[in-house]
């Protein structure tokens, strides 16, 4: 692909590579709390006067953008959380993707084409192969702290020890502080306690139809479960993205798709 990928790297390469990245200088360095080390105290305020948004809402205004911590949860090998976190980032801004090895060999890595259509420059991606679950954080961490990053993506494989509550909240925090989207997306994992404001269970969904050749795929369309959250009401939609205008659709899941649209009804093969 065209994005230039890192490899696991010393501290000093990958905060070189942020900078260069981002245009900008990346902040101080953030290290992994020790065992027995206090955790920073303080949570990102919630909006004042700002009830969670009804289902029907959502549908009509979208997911609000403000900057929080994503989780999303999806089967081993399933790329739909991934064009499902996309499609929410900022268009054309650098973007930070840490994969620890496990997700890494499953689900592969991220090409160039495929985020051109989601609004993503791979010459302003930063990619990274981390060897654990506590290398990704780290790396997030840093990615987070670093001036003009557009968003940060971390991959993790299963329910390593180091992706506790603790880790989830450092994270939640730092994307609070510094104004940019984080997003965790688990693999083959449990929904376990976590500071994450939304949290997701995404899967494919047959594509809808292709605007000029019924037998080719058209845009995306995910099933989407949103099963806690803070600022939502917990809701199923059927999501899809529109990338002309860089924006994710959710509509009411339909039990039965032929009640939808022609446009909108699963492409059939054949």
């Amino acid at each position: 692909m065209n994005g230039r990928f890192r490899t696991s790297a010393p501290a000093k390469a990958l905060l070189t590579r942020l900078r260069a990245v981002s245009g900008g200088a990346a902040e101080r360095a953030h290290r992994p709390p020790k065992a027995g080390q206090a955790l920073e105290t303080g949570q990102a305020p919630e909006p004042a006067g700002s009830p969670a948004r009804t289902e029907r809402a959502v549908e009509r205004d979208g997911l609000p953008a403000d900057a929080h911590l994503d989780e999303i949860f999806a089967a081993p090998r399933d790329g739909a959380a991934t064009g499902f976190a996309l499609a929410q980032l900022p268009a054309g801004k650098p973007v930070l993707w840490v994969q620890d090895r496990m997700a890494a060999l499953e689900t592969g890595r991220p090409h160039g084409r495929a985020l051109h259509r989601f609004g993503v420059d791979p010459d302003r991606l930063v990619m990274v192969c981390a060897r654990d679950a506590r290398d990704v954080l780290w790396a997030m961490e840093e990615g987070l702290g670093c001036a003009s990053m557009g968003a940060v993506i971390g991959e993790v494989w299963g329910d390593p020890a180091a992706l506790d509550f603790t880790a989830t909240r450092r994270l939640a925090m730092r994307a609070a502080r510094s104004g940019t989207a984080a997003v965790l997306i688990r693999f083959a994992a449990q929904a376990n306690l976590s500071a994450a404001r939304r949290r997701w269970r995404i899967a494919a969904r047959p594509s809808f139809a292709h605007p000029y050749d019924p037998r080719a795929p058209g845009p995306p369309r995910w099933r989407a479960e949103l099963f806690r959250a803070r600022d939502l009401q917990p809701g199923l939609w059927e999501a899809g993205y529109d990338a002309k205008t860089h924006r994710l659709d959710l509509s009411a899941a339909l039990s039965d798709p032929e009640l939808a649209p022609p446009d909108a009804r699963p492409r059939r093969a054949g």
